[in-house]
Parts: C-alpha cells; structure tokens; sequence
C-alpha cells in the first residue's frame, strides 16, 4: 500500500467513467492518497463574429462544470473527499499535462463498450494517454469491479513487461494477493510447421523468462503460477484472466518492436478492449 499519492481522474459523465471514478474512490482509500478529478471541453479555434457568440469560452465550460459537478455528487454519496478541475484543449494532451504538471501517480480512466473500444481505442484518448503520459494508467470497464485478490502478470520479456513484473510482485506483496504470470508465444501453425525448432526454443526463452519473475517474487514471500502459451497474446492472456478470475491484469505499455512505441503495443491494446477486468497499464 502507498504506491500512489495522487490519482488523476478523467471523467467524461460516461457510464464507464462514473465507475471509474467509483473505484479509484475505493482505491484511494487503501492507498490513503488524493483524488484529482478533470473534464476536458474542446477550445474553439472558430471565428467569433460568424457564431455571434462572444463568450464562448464560458459556453463551452458549461457542460463541463456540469460534470464535475456529477463527479462531486458521485463522490459525496461514497463519503469521499476529491479536487476537480476544468480543462480545455485536446483531450489526451490536457490529461498527460495536468498529470504530469500536478505529481498526479497514476490516471484512472473509464472504458466504454467492448465493440466500441474494439473500432476506435488505438485513435481514441485511452490509446493516445497511454501512448504519451509518463505516469501508470488504470483503464476500468464499465461494469468492473477493481480488486487486488487474483493479479494477473502478462509478460513479454521487454523492458516494459519487467516494470510491470516489479510493480505486480509488489502490489501482491502489499495487498497478500495471489499472482499469476503468464508469457505467450505467438506462432501460426504454419511458423510451427516449417519451424518446429525455432518455436521449441521461443517457448524455452518464456519458460526461463518466467522462472527469474518465479525467483523474484518468492524472494519476497510471494507464491506464483506461471504459464506459458501458445497462440494469439491477447486471447491467451484474456482467457487466462477468466479462467483465474483475476481482479486486474498488470501489462507494460508497450511490446518488444520498435514501431509499437509511437503509440501503445498492440497486445496491450486488444487485451484492453477484451478484458472484463481493470488492466494497470505500467509506465518506466
């Protein structure tokens, strides 16, 4: 517990970001840290005289004050303390600056509908926060639940997979949760077919991968299963989510290419969209 000393809220009065909010509420209350919450409204870059508005600005503002004012009400009914704000600008942009310019740990945002998500998240704010804020970011679906009992680690062996690796030992040691690790080898049956022994070395690499997260989380008193599977990561990885009933699944931001950096990985993109659980999406 402690990890965090400040959440960053983005709250859009979604279905999907009232339960986000509820539960970075209930977070906070066992990381005993602050809550900050944000509505981002758009700037008008358009021609005053042709709108003949010309208080703009405050026009926009006022969906906004309106939804943190939502916000408030939905922290007053869980008996919770937070500070809002009323932002304008890109949506992403304002997010990752007021997160990063305010010490904010960690950004708690909702996810909307799976279908929904499956069609625009790589273009949508969700991809486009992760992709360039420095700070965790906790993505909740919008009827989950977030809880630290069964966590999840999906590893690929990058750097990023290694942040996320330390990062779920240590909430497992924090909160006695119970931690499972799983590494995909993603190989088509015609890979394997031509291949058979450049897939039974990928499989040993995952193996040794996952037996230094086992030798690291045991040296803290922290019990492990570990998998390793073949077939597409985030399909494994989701179905493994199930099948354990994890309450959160730990994932880097980004995968082992190069051109996954630009925005965020692939797999952690899909998983994102297909997971019925919170994914803490960690940042090195």
């Amino acid at each position: 517990m402690g990890k965090y000393k400040k959440i960053l809220v983005a709250f859009d009065g979604s279905i999907s970001s009232k339960n986000a909010l509820k539960q970075a509420i209930k977070f906070s209350e066992t990381e005993k840290c602050w809550i900050k919450v944000i509505a981002v409204v758009p700037s008008y870059e358009g021609d005053l005289e042709l709108i003949g508005v010309s208080n703009i600005k405050e026009v926009l503002k006022g969906p906004a004050e309106r939804l943190v004012e939502e916000a408030r009400d939905i922290a007053e009914s869980e008996k919770a303390t937070i500070i809002t704000n009323i932002e304008q600008g890109e949506a992403y942009e304002r997010i990752v600056d007021i997160a990063e310019s305010e010490n904010c740990d960690i950004i708690v945002m909702g996810r909307r509908g799976r279908h929904r998500l499956e069609r625009a998240l790589m273009g949508g704010v969700t991809a486009q926060v992760i992709g360039h804020s420095k700070k965790d970011v906790l993505v909740v679906p919008r009827d989950a639940v977030l809880g630290w009992e069964n966590i999840l680690l999906a590893t690929d062996g990058s750097e990023y997979s290694e942040a996320a690796a330390d990062h779920a030992i240590d909430f497992a040691q924090s909160y006695g949760s119970k931690l499972s690790a799983i590494s995909v080898v993603n190989v088509t049956e015609e890979f394997y077919a031509l291949a058979p022994d450049a897939v039974d070395k990928m499989i040993i690499s995952s193996r040794t991968m996952l037996e230094g997260i086992r030798e690291k989380a045991e040296s803290t008193g922290i019990a492990i299963e570990t998998f390793v599977k073949e077939g597409e990561p985030h399909s494994k990885i989701v179905e493994l989510a199930n099948e354990k009933n994890a309450d959160v699944i730990f994932m880097g931001s980004h995968g082992r290419t190069g051109i996954t950096r630009i925005l965020m990985g692939a797999v952690t993109e899909r998983v994102i969209g297909k997971s019925s659980c919170p994914v803490l999406v960690v940042r090195i």
